[in-house]
């Protein structure tokens, strides 16, 4: 399971266990991936389509640095490519590329504004393991696209020495990796399109303590992982993407995450937000609009609480998971949801970070539905708004807010432990 993060170089070994593939999670043991949120009807379709490319890419014929010995690919212009070339012009590739884990990195990107088309084929590791090996090294501001890169320590990744700020990701699949995408600058943007990310220790990553920025996910798929978002001194974007059969979603250590209309299902563990009572918090964790369900639990059971600043929760189904959901914030916004069918439903309390602090906010217009334990459950001394949610069928209290304001308009039934502890409510 996951370890606490140690300083070393190698940031993908000091996260997990050295070993082993996230095996299939959830309840169904055939390991079937949950149907999208359009696709159940529920949740419509993100707006705007697919990302229109990124302006500023100039097209041209591609230089490299010959590597004798090497495996080459014919770029389209007529240009052999070799392992361990630099490009500084646009290049397409004709033929797969097999290359040594010794070398410093299968490619390098170093012209400014260039496509990189793998043109459907693969750059592959040959040869031992090696942790520092890397696909694609990208040193200035492009795009790559249309293939697979499998295999290295690294799969794509800027450098501390580079001018890269912005990089496009667009159609790639990147498998078997020790880190899919790793970032080594500071104030670095990725654009992550229509990407999939399968079998690696860690899919979106950087450099601890060395790396800034964000990373925009859009239409994207991530499986089989063991960690599939590691967020460091990050911002997270996630827009119309699926996240299922990860041992773990997302560890927010410092940054804030958002999913907008996206499937986080048949997971291990959804997400892992520490409380280190020092510098580093997870600012926010924010979901709108996404489907979280059939998930063995939503928090390991080593860190069992996320512990954000704040918790957004907007129009999303929870539903058919093998654990409630414990949270510890600062503040909380939870609207429009519904809870149904979990092992417990949501919990929630102040977080402890140096001073004690009374949670507040607001939870508004949910569903408690069918959960065993508790619907609702707010710990004293919390001092939420509740309003206008209902609360039926669970095997615990419907809502249970002793010392929170009481905003009306909440619905209580059929609970098993009784409706409602420090709200009136009413039964229809």
């Amino acid at each position: 399971m996951l370890k606490a993060r140690a300083a070393s170089s190698s940031h993908a070994s000091r996260l997990l266990r050295p070993s082993g593939r996230a095996a299939t999670a959830g309840r169904d043991a055939t390991g079937s991936a949950m149907p999208s949120l359009s696709a159940c009807g529920r949740i419509p379709p993100a707006q705007g389509g697919s990302m229109k490319q990124a302006h500023g890419f100039a097209v041209a014929v591609a230089t490299a640095t010959l590597l004798m010995g090497a495996p080459a690919a014919r770029a389209s212009g007529g240009t052999t490519v070799h392992c361990g070339d630099t490009l500084t012009h646009s290049t397409k590739l004709t033929r797969d590329l097999s290359c040594p884990g010794t070398a410093p990195f299968a490619l390098r990107i170093a012209g400014e504004g260039i496509v990189l088309d793998l043109g459907g084929h693969t750059i592959r590791r040959t040869g031992p393991e090696n942790l520092e090996s890397v696909g694609i090294t990208v040193d200035t501001n492009s795009m790559v696209r249309n293939g697979t890169i499998q295999g290295f320590g690294k799969g794509v990744a800027t450098t501390e020495s580079s001018d890269v700020r912005n990089l496009r990701l667009h159609q790639l699949a990147l498998l078997d990796n020790r880190a899919a995408i790793f970032n080594g600058v500071v104030d670095m943007r990725f654009l992550i399109t229509e990407c999939r990310l399968t079998g690696n220790l860690v899919g979106l990553d950087g450099e601890p303590d060395g790396s800034t920025g964000s990373f925009d996910v859009r239409s994207s798929v991530f499986t089989h992982n063991e960690v599939a978002m590691y967020v460091d001194f990050h911002d997270i974007d996630v827009l119309d993407s699926t996240f299922t059969s990860n041992e773990l979603a997302v560890f927010c250590r410092q940054g804030r995450v958002r999913f907008r209309s996206s499937t986080l299902a048949w997971n291990a563990s959804v997400s892992t937000i520490p409380n280190d009572n020092g510098f580093r918090q997870c600012d926010e964790m924010r979901f709108e609009n996404t489907l979280i369900s059939n998930n063995t639990a939503l928090a390991p059971p080593e860190v069992p609480v996320w512990q954000p600043q704040k918790l957004s929760m907007l129009d999303s189904l929870v539903v058919s998971n093998g654990a409630g959901l414990q949270a510890a914030a600062d503040t909380v916004y939870i609207h429009g949801n519904t809870f149904f069918d979990n092992a417990d439903g949501l919990s929630l309390t102040g977080r402890d970070w140096q001073v004690p602090v009374v949670l507040t906010g607001i939870i508004r217009g949910n569903q408690f539905l069918s959960n065993d334990g508790d619907g609702l459950r707010v710990e004293a001394p919390g001092k939420p708004t509740v309003l206008n949610n209902v609360a039926l069928g669970n095997t615990g209290f419907g809502l249970f807010a002793p010392t929170a304001f009481d905003g009306g308009g909440n619905v209580a039934r059929d609970n098993g432990a009784g409706n409602c502890v420090g709200l009136v409510c009413a039964p229809y």
